[in-house]
C-alpha cells in the first residue's frame, strides 16, 4: 500500500494515464500498483536511470559545479535539463512530403491486402446498443466529426511502382445507412439487429478509395437502436476505438446541445499528433539500420525455433488461410482471478505474464513440443504522445518459451517475465522484418511464429453514456464476427474484467475444441496458483465431468467371460452342439466338427506322449492345408501353446525361434518332413510329430486327453519383428484368446452358418479370428492355399466360386482384388479390415461390396484386436472405434498424463487382452508392460503400443501413426529398426536407415538409405537382408548417400531423405539393355508406369527395382489388358526379369487350344491375302493394343 502522502498522488495519475482507452496489451501489465513495484521494471513505462547517470570523465568539470549548486538549483536542473531531453525525443507533427509512408503495421496490412483483396478478416466493428428518444441527426454528425478530426478516417492507400503511400483527403462523407430490424418480439427483433451488424461489418474496404469508417444505424424496436461502427484496421486498432467513442460521446452531447455540425470538430482539443506523423518519425528514426540492434535480439531469440506449432486440430489446415472464424469466451472465477493476481505479486511479474505462462503451458501440453512461441500483441505506444492517436499501431512480439520436463510453473512464469522484458525493450521491430531476418519460409497456410496470438487488456472502469441514452456496449461474441487473423488466439480482459475469449479459425477448429481448450486453461491456471513449484507437465488439465467421462468409455466393455476358459473347451462345447456341420472346406476337402474333433484329439495324445504338458511351447511348422488346423488344434487340446513357423520364413529366422522358445516338440506334415532344416535340431528340437488328415482313428480320437491347459496356461507365443535384429515372442494367455473370441463374435458378429475365409498366414496373429473363432460358434472355415492367398485373380475366382459369409484381410490385399476387377461377391455380408490403417478411399470402394464393412485394431501383445469400428460412408478419417469387451484405453502425454479429447498421445492398453509378455524377455516385458496407475486393481498392467492416438468427442478412438519408427505395411507390423540392424552388419555398411515412403497414393514401400566405405551392389544389400529376414521385411529399393541429412539436434531427419531415383539393377547405365521385342516393349512401358522409372533393362528384377506383391497383381491385370494373356503370380515370381516375363508372355500368346485354333483358322481361311495384310498393318500400327 503507499506509504507517503505523494504516493497515491502518484498512482492516480499513472493509472488515469493508462485509462484513457479502454485497455492496453500485454505491456501494460498489472492494473494494481502497489508502493513496492518498480515502476521501471514495468516495460516501456518509464526510462532506467537519472540525469546525473552515465556521465563520462570529460563531465567532471560539470559534475563539480553541479554538486556545488544548493539542492533547490540541483532540482531545478534537472527538471529543465528533463524537458529540453524530452521534448528532443518526443514525436512532433510533421510537414508532409508529396508521398507519405506507411507505418510499420499499416504496411502489413496493405500487403495482406494486396494477397487476398477483399480481404474482410481486418474489418474492425464497434457496436454500441442506445436505449432511448435518439436524435439520429446529431449521432450522424458526430460520426462525421470523427472523420474530419483523424486523417486516418479519411486516409487511402495507392502505390506507385509498387510502393504504397497514404493519401489523405480533405474530407471524406462518412457512409451512413439507416436499418429496421423485424421481427413481432423484442428478441426476434435483437437478434435481427445482430445479423444486420454482421452484414454491415462483412462488407469488403477497398483501400485505394474508400472512407475507413462507416456507420450503421439500425432501429431495433421501441426507443432501441444498434448503432456500427466499422473500420478497417489499417486506419485504427483496438485502443483507437476506445478513443473514437470517447470522443463520440462529447461529440453526440456538444451537437445535442445545439453545436451547429459544421462547428462539431472544433468542440475537442484538435489531436496532437495523426497517424501520418507517426509514419514520417518511424521512417526517420526506425528507418534504415536504426533497427539493427533489435532485429539482432530477435535473431538470437528465435534462432532455432520451430516455425509452427503444431496444434491438434478437427480439420487439417487448408492450402490458402481463408481467415474464416468464430469467438468463444467464458468468465474466469472471481476466486481464482484473485488468486492469480496475488501470484503475480508474490512472483514480481505481471497478471499478463501469469496468463501467458499458462497459455503457452497449455501449447506445449497440446502439442507435446518443448519450444513454444506465441505471438504476443502489443499496444505500440509506450510514448506519452502516441495515447490519443487514432491509427493502427499494434505490433507483434514472437515470444518463445522453452518448457523442459522439469520445469516448474514458478520457473515457467520467470522465463517468461524475462522474455517479456527483453521483447518491450525491442518492441518497435515489425515481426515482418524479424521474418525475413530469419529466412524463414513463407506459406499461404499460415503466418510462421504467428499461428498462434495472445492479448491482454488491463480493463480500467469505463462508462459510455451518450446524452439521453443508456449506452452498452455490445457484446463482441454475440456479434459473432465470421473471421480469424490466427490459428488460435487467446484474449484475456477484451471487453470486461476475468473475461477470457478465444478467436478461433473455423477451418481448423469446432467450438467444442475451443470450449474444451478454455476449460484446460482454466483448470491448468487453478492448479497453478494451488502449487506454483508443481511441474508444469503434472499440472492436471482435464476437468472432473473429463475424467468421469474416460472412466465411463472404459467401464462400458465390462462383460462376464463364458464359463469355457481355454481356447479348447470353446471348441469342443461347439463341437458338441454341431457335431455334423461342415467346420473346414480345402479345395475338395470338407471336414465336419466331429472328425475335426477326433484328429485332433489323436494327435493331442501323441503330443502327451511326447511330453507335451500344460504351459509346453511346440513348433508348428506347416503349409496351409487341412493338417494346418489339426496341428494347431492338436497342441491347444494337449494343453499345449503353438509357436506358428512359416515355411517361406529363412531358415536362420525359423530357428532362432525355434531356440527362443525352447519348444522341443514340433509338429508338421508329410509334405515338409523331407525339407525340415537341420538347424532345427541345432535349435533343441527333440520329437517331430507328423499331423495326418488321412491317418486311421483309434479309440483316443474320441476325446481329448485329461488335465488340459487352463486359463492362465499359455495359448500360443507369435514372433514379431523387433528393434534389435531379432525377432521377439509374443505370449499369449488362453483366458486372454477366449475373451477376443467372445467379444469379436458378438461384434462384428460370426454365427453358425456363417463361413469365414481364410487367407492370412499362420504367423500372422489376425488368423485366430479366421482359424479359431469360426469354430467356436458353429461357423464353417474356407480355407485358401498359399498360392491363392497371393494371388488376385486366383483369390477373386475363389471367392466368387466358394461365397463366404465373413472375409479378413489387410487394406493391402483388399486393394489386390479390387485391382483385378472384384466388385463384391453375392452373400458377403461383413469385410473385415485389418493389420494396418484402412484409408477412407479404400474403405469407399470396399463399402459396395458387402452389407457391413469394419475396421479393427489392436497389436499382437493386446491379442488380436482392442478395438472396433463399423465404417460407413463420408469424407472423415477412418476410426478404431471402441475398446473391445474388458479392454480398457488409456491416451496419455509422455508424462502419463490423460490427454484431453482430441489431443494426440500415446495409447495404452489394459484389461483382459494383454499378453504375458515377450518369452524368455523380461527386460523388454517391464519396458512394454508397466504397472496400470489408472486402476485400483492389484496387478493391474498397460501395454505401451507406441501408437499416437486420440479421443474423439463420441468416445471413439482414432489412430494417427506412430510414435517411433515401427511401421505396418501390407499388413505386416515391421520395426524398422530390425531392418537398420541387419543392414549395418554388411561390411560395407557405415550406417543405415530405413524409411517406408508413400511416393504415389496406396503405394508404401520400404527404402533403405545408406552411407558406405565402398560402393556396395543392390544385389549384395538384398541378398544379405534376405539371409536373415522375410521377404516382407527387404526393401524394395536401396539408395546410397554420402552423408544423411540432419535435423538441428543432430538426428537423421527422415523427412529430408531423398526419394529413390533410379535405383541400379543388373547393369549400370552405360551397359544398359533396352527392350528388343514387342512384348519387351510394352512390358518396360507397364512396368514403368508402376514402378515411377523412366527407363528399364531387360535383365532387371521386378521385386529388386521396388516391386511387391500388390504390384504385381496390378502388373499381371495390365498384361491381361494388353496382351490378352492371364498369368498365375507365381509365373512373376518364376520369370521375374523383364526378359524372362516377356519371353513367359510370348510363349502363352502363341499357346493356343485346338478349338481355339480351329476358331481362329476358320476366321482366317476366308479371307483374300489383300484383306489379311490390311488387317495386320492395322495390328502392327499399334503394338500391343488388343
Amino acid at each position: 500500500m503507499p506509504r507517503s502522502r505523494e504516493q497515491p498522488h502518484a498512482i492516480s495519475r499513472w493509472r488515469s494515464r493508462r485509462a484513457r482507452c479502454k485497455g492496453r496489451f500485454s505491456e501494460a501489465g498489472d492494473s494494481r500498483v502497489a508502493a513496492g513495484d518498480g515502476v521501471c521494471c514495468r516495460p516501456r513505462l518509464c526510462r532506467v536511470g537519472g540525469f546525473l547517470q552515465g556521465r563520462s570523465r570529460k563531465m567532471s568539470d560539470f559534475e563539480q559545479r553541479i554538486a556545488d549548486l544548493s539542492p533547490a538549483k540541483r532540482e531545478l536542473l534537472r527538471q529543465i535539463a528533463a524537458r529540453q531531453r524530452a521534448g528532443q525525443n518526443r514525436i512532433q507533427p510533421r510537414p508532409r512530403p508529396e508521398r507519405i509512408p506507411l507505418t510499420f503495421g499499416q504496411r502489413r496490412l496493405w500487403l495482406l491486402d494486396q494477397l487476398t483483396p477483399n480481404l474482410i478478416a481486418y474489418n474492425e466493428s464497434c457496436a454500441l446498443w442506445l436505449d432511448g428518444e435518439l436524435d439520429a441527426s446529431c449521432l450522424r454528425h458526430a460520426v462525421q466529426a470523427l472523420s474530419d478530426r483523424h486523417e486516418g478516417l479519411r486516409t487511402v492507400f495507392r502505390s506507385q511502382h509498387g510502393e504504397p503511400s497514404q493519401h489523405i483527403l480533405d474530407r471524406v462523407d462518412v457512409p451512413w445507412q439507416a436499418l429496421s430490424a423485424q421481427g413481432t418480439t423484442d428478441a426476434e427483433r435483437r437478434d435481427a439487429a445482430l445479423a444486420l451488424a454482421r452484414t454491415a461489418h462483412d462488407q469488403p474496404f477497398d483501400l485505394s478509395r474508400d472512407a475507413m469508417l462507416r456507420a450503421t444505424l439500425i432501429d431495433a424496436g421501441a426507443q432501441r437502436h444498434l448503432l456500427v461502427l466499422t473500420l478497417h484496421h489499417i486506419a485504427v486498432d483496438g485502443w483507437s476505438c476506445s478513443v473514437l467513442v470517447s470522443e463520440l460521446q462529447a461529440l453526440h452531447d456538444a451537437a445535442r446541445a445545439g453545436t451547429p455540425a459544421d462547428a462539431l470538430k472544433d468542440v475537442l482539443p484538435p489531436p496532437a499528433l495523426q497517424i501520418a506523423d507517426v509514419a514520417l518519425w518511424q521512417h526517420d528514426a526506425l528507418g534504415a539500420d536504426a533497427l539493427q540492434t533489435q532485429l539482432d535480439y530477435w535473431q538470437q531469440h528465435l534462432d532455432g525455433a520451430a516455425a509452427t506449432l503444431d496444434l491438434p486440430s478437427d480439420r487439417s489446415r487448408p492450402a490458402v488461410q481463408s481467415f474464416r472464424g468464430a469467438l468463444w469466451s467464458t468468465q474466469i472465477p472471481a476466486d481464482l482471478y484473485e488468486r492469480l493476481e496475488a501470484l503475480a505479486r508474490q512472483r514480481q511479474a505481471t497478471l499478463s505474464m501469469v496468463f501467458l505462462a499458462a497459455f503457452q503451458a497449455l501449447l506445449a501440453r497440446y502439442t507435446g513440443q518443448d519450444d513454444v512461441v506465441v505471438a504476443m500483441g502489443v499496444a505500440g505506444r509506450a510514448r506519452v504522445e502516441l495515447e490519443s492517436v487514432v491509427g493502427f499501431l499494434v505490433n507483434t512480439l514472437a515470444l518463445r518459451t522453452r518448457v523442459p520436463d522439469d520445469t516448474s510453473f514458478a520457473d515457467l512464469l520467470e522465463q517468461v517475465r524475462g522474455h517479456v522484458l527483453g521483447a518491450m525493450e525491442n518492441a518497435d521491430a515489425p515481426l515482418d522484418r524479424v521474418l525475413e531476418v530469419l529466412r524463414l519460409p513463407r506459406s499461404t497456410s499460415h503466418t510462421p511464429l504467428a499461428q498462434v496470438m495472445y492479448f491482454f487488456q488491463n480493463f480500467p472502469t469505463q462508462t459510455h453514456a451518450l446524452a439521453g441514452l443508456h449506452v452498452q456496449a455490445a457484446d463482441k461474441v454475440e456479434l459473432a464476427p465470421t473471421t480469424a487473423l490466427a490459428d488460435l488466439t487467446l484474449f484475456v480482459n477484451q471487453q470486461a474484467e476475468r473475461e477470457v475469449m478465444f478467436e478461433y479459425s473455423t477451418d481448423l477448429f469446432d467450438e467444442a475444441t475451443i470450449a474444451r481448450l478454455g476449460g484446460h486453461l482454466l483448470t491448468l491456471l487453478a492448479a497453478a496458483t494451488a502449487d506454483p513449484h508443481a511441474r508444469v507437465a503434472t499440472l492436471p488439465l482435464l476437468t472432473g465431468a473429463e475424467r468421469d467421462e474416460l472412466a465411463r468409455w472404459n467401464d462400458d466393455t465390462r462383460r462376464e467371460l463364458p464359463n469355457e476358459r481355454t481356447l479348447a473347451a470353446l471348441i469342443e462345447a461347439q463341437v458338441e452342439r454341431t457335431p455334423e456341420a461342415v467346420a473346414l472346406s480345402f479345395h475338395d476337402r470338407a471336414l465336419h466338427y466331429r472328425e475335426l474333433d477326433q484328429r485332433s484329439n489323436a494327435l493331442a495324445h501323441r503330443l502327451r506322449d511326447a511330453g507335451v504338458r500344460p504351459g509346453s511351447l511346440v513348433g508348428l511348422y506347416v503349409d496351409r492345408s487341412v493338417e494346418m488346423l489339426i496341428g494347431l488344434l492338436g497342441i491347444l487340446k494337449a494343453g499345449g501353446a503353438y509357436v506358428p513357423l512359416d515355411p517361406t520364413y529363412p531358415t536362420e529366422r525359423l530357428a532362432y525361434m525355434l531356440e527362443t522358445s525352447a519348444a522341443r516338440v514340433l509338429v508338421t506334415h508329410r509334405a515338409l518332413l523331407d525339407e525340415l532344416p537341420a538347424s532345427f535340431r541345432d535349435a533343441g528340437v527333440d520329437i517331430v510329430v507328423l499331423a495326418d488328415a488321412d491317418e486311421a482313428l483309434g479309440a483316443d480320437a474320441e476325446h481329448a486327453p485329461d488335465d488340459g491347459a487352463g486359463p492362465d496356461d499359455l495359448a500360443y507365443v507369435i514372433f514379431t519383428s523387433g528393434s534389435t535384429g531379432k525377432p521377439k515372442g509374443v505370449a499369449i494367455p488362453q483366458q486372454a484368446a477366449v475373451n477376443l473370441l467372445r467379444s469379436v463374435a458378438r461384434e462384428p458378429g460370426v454365427a453358425a452358418g456363417d463361413s469365414v475365409c481364410a487367407i492370412s498366414t499362420l504367423s500372422f496373429d489376425i488368423a485366430l479370428f479366421e482359424l479359431v473363432l469360426p469354430l467356436t460358434v458353429g461357423a464353417q472355415i474356407v480355407l485358401a492355399d498359399r498360392d491363392t492367398a497371393r494371388d488376385g485373380l486366383a483369390l477373386r475366382r475363389m471367392i466368387d466360386t466358394r461365397a463366404p459369409s465373413v472375409m479378413q484381410a489387410t487394406p493391402a490385399t483388399w486393394r489386390m482384388l479390387l485391382e483385378v476387377g472384384w466388385r463384391g461377391t453375392p452373400g458377403l455380408k461383413k469385410i473385415i479390415s485389418t493389420g494396418e490403417a484402412l484409408p477412407r478411399e479404400l474403405a469407399d470402394r470396399l463399402l459396395p461390396c458387402a452389407d457391413e464393412l469394419w475396421n479393427l485394431y489392436g497389436p499382437t501383445e493386446t491379442t488380436v484386436y482392442s478395438a472396433l469400428c463399423r465404417v460407413t460412408a463420408g469424407d472423415g478419417p477412418i476410426l478404431v472405434g471402441k475398446p473391445v469387451d474388458n479392454t480398457q484405453i488409456h491416451i496419455v502425454d509422455k508424462h502419463m498424463q490423460h490427454t484431453p479429447t482430441g489431443v494426440p498421445g500415446e495409447l495404452l492398453i489394459g484389461g483382459d487382452g494383454l499378453a504375458v509378455g515377450y518369452h524368455g524377455r523380461p527386460d523388454l516385458t517391464a519396458e512394454k508392460f508397466i504397472a496400470d496407475p489408472f486402476t485400483a486393481r492389484p496387478g493391474g498392467r498397460l501395454y505401451r503400443t507406441g501408437d499416437l492416438a486420440l479421443w474423439r468427442r463420441d468416445g471413439t478412438i482414432e489412430v494417427i501413426g506412430r510414435i517411433d519408427h515401427q511401421v505396418k505395411l501390407r499388413g505386416f507390423r515391421i520395426e524398422l529398426g530390425e531392418i537398420e540392424a541387419v543392414l549395418a552388419q554388411h561390411p560395407g555398411v557405415t550406417q543405415a536407415v530405413v524409411h517406408c515412403r508413400e511416393d504415389s497414393p496406396g503405394d508404401k514401400r520400404l527404402v533403405a538409405y545408406v552411407t558406405a566405405d565402398s560402393t556396395p551392389t543392390v544385389a549384395a544389400l538384398r541378398d544379405h537382408l534376405k539371409a536373415t529376414l522375410p521377404d516382407y521385411m527387404v526393401p524394395s529399393a536401396f539408395v546410397v548417400l554420402d552423408a544423411f541429412p540432419l535435423t538441428p539436434n543432430g538426428k537423421v531427419d527422415r523427412r529430408a531423405l531423398p526419394a529413390p531415383e533410379l535405383v541400379a539393377g543388373a547393369a549400370d547405365e552405360g551397359e544398359r539393355i533396352a527392350p528388343r521385342t514387342e512384348e519387351e516393349t510394352t512390358l518396360a512401358e507397364l512396368w514403368g508406369q508402376l514402378l515411377n522409372r523412366r527407363q528399364i533393362d531387360v535383365r532387371e528384377n521386378f521385386f529388386d527395382v521396388g516391386g511387391h506383391s500388390l504390384l504385381a497383381t496390378q502388373l499381371l491385370a495390365r498384361i491381361e489388358q494388353a496382351f490378352s494373356v492371364e498369368l498365375p503370380l507365381r509365373a512373376l515370381f518364376e520369370a521375374p526379369t523383364l526378359e524372362q516375363l516377356a519371353a513367359r508372355i510370348a510363349t502363352e500368346r502363341e499357346r493356343l487350344q485346338p478349338d481355339d485354333l480351329e476358331a481362329l483358322l476358320l476366321s482366317l481361311e476366308h479371307l483374300s491375302d489383300e484383306e489379311a495384310s490390311a488387317r495386320l498393318l492395322a495390328t502392327t500400327a499399334r503394338p500391343g493394343d488388343v
